[in-house]
């Protein structure tokens, strides 16, 4: 409330008529969108890892790995022929489902930038989106390790 009295009175008219005709989000409908697509997502996945297991006898430890490549080769090959995006469109958060959503992203900045070249165009681009990630991860997987080691030892 302090930025609002330190807005003019003609700001504050026209911070009135922008929130008069601002489009009202339906964010219960937006949230349970997200949330039944995501978990048709997930179920997607379970049911691959479940194929991998039955079909090609993997144990249920082994067959993750098959089953997140397929994801992201799946999510990749979407992007390229543009349809992830119209899925993502549709789906909202449902379609950031972490393997899924982040070979999305990751695919989308190589092809966004392709035209600048291999290593200053596709890879750079890719870095600054995966760079974050990588980052956190490893200062998250160290803060876990050093709670792990600090309350239960070895």
């Amino acid at each position: 409330m302090a930025k609002q009295s330190k807005k003019s009175p003609t700001q504050k008219n026209y911070q009135k008529l922008a929130s008069n005709h601002e489009i009202k989000r339906p964010v219960l409908k937006n949230c349970l969108k997200a949330f039944v697509i995501g978990g048709l997502v997930c179920t997607f996945g379970q049911l691959l890892q479940t194929f991998y297991i039955y079909y090609f006898d993997f144990t249920e430890k082994t067959a993750g790995d098959p089953t997140v490549a397929t994801l992201i080769f799946i999510a990749t090959l979407l992007t390229g022929f543009g349809v992830y995006d119209r899925f993502g469109h549709f789906a909202g958060a449902g379609s950031a489902v972490p393997v899924t959503g982040f070979a999305n992203s990751m695919a989308s900045a190589a092809i966004e930038h392709r035209t600048e070249g291999l290593v200053l165009g596709v890879s750079s681009n890719m870095f600054k989106l995966a760079g974050a990630v990588i980052v956190f991860g490893v200062v998250a997987a160290f803060f876990v390790v050093l709670i792990k080691m600090t309350f239960f030892g070895l």
